[in-house]
């Protein structure tokens, strides 16, 4: 099986490295093309108007400079990559609710479900003050991986897939949970500051 990794951490992020290890580890072949630079809460902003420069860093690592969807497209299109699945992630940060629609995670699968693959996003809930544990991440990851390839999804359907934040240390796959995303908007508040004749909202 072949699969194509991105994210939107960008190329060097562990949360990537977590993911190629957990489709290495069921015996998937993997190339990876990833924002050059970090491209978080991006949503599915694509580049039209200039071209994209995409660096080779190693055999199958290639950074584009881009956004997510752009990742993902430059592999379809550019590089000609045929992959079987379309894997995006690790992300530092949850990716549930409202964050679905601005996540550059999220819309690397989105726009590889638009053009019939099987595609999933991973991302990792964050609490404050907790260590990460990738190694476990990417256990996790593959034998959420195991399952989900052999299943099958609706035109233009994809999995976001979230772990939840537990102190680092051996622990067993927990229980999946499969649920619809909540549609109630996130809190919203700004300190408003006045300079001149214009306000700043921070």
């Amino acid at each position: 099986m072949h699969l194509l990794l991105t994210n939107d951490d960008g190329i060097h992020a562990p949360g990537l490295l977590a993911l190629e290890n957990a489709a290495l580890a069921m015996g998937a072949t993997c190339t990876v093309v990833a924002p050059a630079v970090e491209q978080s809460q991006c949503g599915h902003r694509v580049t039209t108007h200039t071209p994209l420069k995409v660096t080779e860093i190693s055999k199958g690592q290639y950074a584009v400079h881009g956004t997510p969807a752009d990742c993902v497209r430059i592999a379809l299109f550019g590089l000609s990559l045929k992959p079987d699945a379309v894997l995006s992630g690790v992300n530092q940060g949850g990716n549930m609710g409202q964050d679905i629609a601005i996540s550059g995670t999220v819309a690397a699968v989105r726009e590889a479900a638009y053009h019939g693959l099987k595609a999933m996003a991973f991302s990792h809930y964050i609490i404050g003050g907790v260590g990460f544990d990738w190694p476990r991440v990417s256990e996790w990851t593959t034998g959420i991986l195991r399952r989900l390839l052999t299943e099958s999804l609706e035109d233009a359907e994809y999995w976001n897939v979230n772990f939840p934040h537990l102190p680092p240390g051996p622990r067993e796959l927990p229980k999946m949970l499969v649920t619809n995303p909540a549609r109630s908007p996130l809190k919203v508040a700004f300190n408003s500051i006045r300079e001149g004749d214009h306000f700043l909202y921070d």
